[in-house]
């Protein structure tokens, strides 16, 4: 009896542990949460179709009601993204989870579907990751990127202030609608976002928010106002008066610039004033300047200045005297108009210049010059002085003026002398006249004589080249005994004949010195002469500092209150401000 109620609890004990061996398997295969299965089915479908968004996967099963909602702020109707692209993150794909948690729940691709824990700082790396799901391709991406130091959103803010202007345009006059004051109001909020941004990177994202708000109202806008022909006319017709107001302002520029130009300054009128009448309190022989024995010295370095402007004069003859290595042997030739004489001699009485000679004299001391000469330089379209003063066409009588000299440098009263000019003197002319350098740059004349001269003319056009290149007046080294020989004086005469017959050149001394001088001039070193420091020419400063003589031709004088600061101060260096004279009439650096 014992012996079958033993075998009967083996048998049942057996049986046991074979059930056990049976449903534990299976008890732990159903422990195994539906939502881990629906995820790695939904995985394995979501890598074969490759679509661009994230699907619900958690509809139909019910086990624990968790849903895996692929970010709907990102993937909603309004995006389309292209198929086959599966945004990666290198290795991992994160999926937020809508759950009262928020838990995230990733894995590398093929990892079965594993939940792992939230890591610190992953959010905001699905964050970034999660917003480039907005950009529909790699290219537009990268370039999306290097806008981020652009003015692209600027540039559109400004075009959308233009759109809005001109479809204020379409409303009535004195117009309150509701659409009107919205892009009335646009069009302030824009602006003023323009005026604290000059680049993207210094937009906010309130800033970005206001130029949306103005795309809605362009919107609104354009279908108040669907006529394009009419919006196009309007734009046009904007243009148009911009373009006007741009031509009217910069005319106005223009023209007072050039008022300015051939004005006196109050300075230079006081300073003339006090030293003409600081002169006649001298006694006559105390009016006579030193050193006049070496007046006509053939074999002394002669330069001849013709002005009228006692300051300019000032700074061309102490910047050649500063930078000589013989000022001994510098003997200046200055001749002025009645008016000045005695200002220009006061002013080298009291402020001598070093060990030179100095000569003053009156355009009324010469007796040859023609009867009608302070008049015959009028030009009908030109009131500048600049060009139809009698002072500077006198460089056509250097022969008459300077009979007993063979060679003499003619300087214009706006230069600066910054290096020694002696070499000048030894120059081989090669049998010319004129000694001078050409406004050409890479072989190429940057001002033609076509541009200066009227070939239309049959004489002009048989006679001269169009092509020519144009030198400049400023520092011209003149061989009088070649110009003497050569019968120059005879061309003069005729080329000023003909000219008043007709309309010939332009005003001024340089187009009848290109045709009086053609073919007879020798080409100087460019560093002898540097143009362009009275206009805005661009000059650098190497270029102006190895120069020998620097012009400031154009109309922003040095003396001006327009002048170009950046090259004023190699002219204002060579004055002292302190002189008494200088003070008194307020003439200041």
């Amino acid at each position: 009896m014992m012996v079958t109620l033993r075998r009967s609890c083996v048998t049942v004990l057996t049986l046991a542990l074979l059930a056990a061996s049976f449903l534990a398997p299976l008890l732990l295969f159903l422990r195994v949460p539906a939502a881990d299965i629906s995820l790695a089915l939904a995985r394995k479908e979501f890598y074969r179709e490759g679509t661009g968004f994230v699907k619900n996967l958690s509809s139909g099963h019910s086990s624990n009601g968790m849903r895996l909602n692929a970010i709907e702020q990102e993937a909603d109707e309004r995006v389309r993204l292209p198929r086959g692209v599966v945004y990666q993150n290198e290795e991992s794909i994160n999926v937020q989870s809508s759950s009262s948690e928020n838990a995230t729940v990733s894995g590398n691709v093929g990892d079965g579907g594993h939940q792992n824990k939230h890591e610190p700082g992953s959010a905001g790396r699905e964050d970034k990751d999660l917003k480039s799901f907005n950009r529909p391709t790699s290219g537009e991406t990268t370039s999306s990127r290097s806008r981020s130091s652009t003015t692209e959103k600027i540039r559109e803010m400004e075009d959308q202030i233009i759109m809005a202007k001109a479809y204020l345009q379409f409303s009535l006059p004195n117009s309150n609608s509701q659409l009107v004051r919205e892009l009335k109001l646009r069009i302030k909020e824009i602006e003023r976002v323009l005026g604290r941004a000059n680049k993207d990177s210094d937009l906010s994202r309130s800033h970005l928010q206001k130029m949306k708000a103005m795309d809605v109202t362009l919107s609104k806008a354009h279908k108040a106002y669907p006529d394009c022909s009419a919006l196009a006319s309007k734009l046009r017709a904007q243009l148009y008066n911009a373009e006007e107001q741009v031509r009217a302002h910069q005319n106005q520029a223009s023209y007072l610039v050039h008022l300015t130009a051939r004005t006196f300054p109050k300075g230079l009128h006081c300073l003339s004033m006090k030293l003409t009448t600081e002169f006649f309190t001298l006694r006559p022989e105390d009016q006579q300047l030193p050193n006049r024995q070496n007046v006509y010295k053939p074999d002394l370095y002669h330069f001849a200045i013709f002005s009228d402007n006692v300051l300019a004069c000032a700074v061309a003859v102490n910047s050649t005297v500063t930078t000589s290595m013989e000022p001994e042997k510098i003997v200046f030739h200055v001749v002025t108009d009645s008016f000045n004489f005695p200002a220009m001699v006061m002013w080298f009485l009291s402020n001598p210049p070093g060990n030179v000679t100095i000569q003053i004299q009156s355009l009324d001391d010469f007796g040859f010059f023609p009867a009608d000469f302070s008049t015959m330089f009028m030009h009908p379209a030109k009131a500048d002085p600049r060009y139809t003063s009698p002072l500077n066409h006198l460089r056509f009588y250097l022969p008459e003026i300077f009979p007993s000299l063979n060679k003499i440098l003619l300087l214009d009263h706006d230069v600066v002398v910054q290096r020694d000019l002696g070499q000048l003197w030894s120059v081989d002319m090669k049998g010319k006249v004129n000694g001078a350098v050409e406004i050409c740059k890479n072989n190429k004349s940057s001002l033609k004589l076509e541009m200066l001269i009227n070939f239309s003319d049959p004489i002009i056009a048989s006679t001269f080249d169009a092509e020519a290149c144009v030198w400049a007046f400023g520092m011209n080294m003149f061989d009088l005994q070649e110009w003497r020989k050569q019968g120059l004086k005879g061309v003069h005469h005729n080329l000023t004949q003909l000219g008043q017959s007709r309309q010939l050149w332009k005003a001024g001394s340089l187009p009848l010195g290109q045709l009086l001088f053609y073919n007879h001039t020798v080409v100087l070193d460019r560093r002898w002469h540097v143009l362009g420091l009275g206009r805005e020419s661009g000059m650098g400063r190497a270029e102006i500092e190895r120069a020998a003589v620097i012009h400031y031709d154009g109309s922003r004088k040095p003396w001006l209150d327009i002048a170009i600061p950046k090259y004023r101060r190699y002219w204002t260096k060579f004055l002292d401000y302190g002189n008494p004279y200088f003070q008194q009439c307020n003439i200041h650096e």
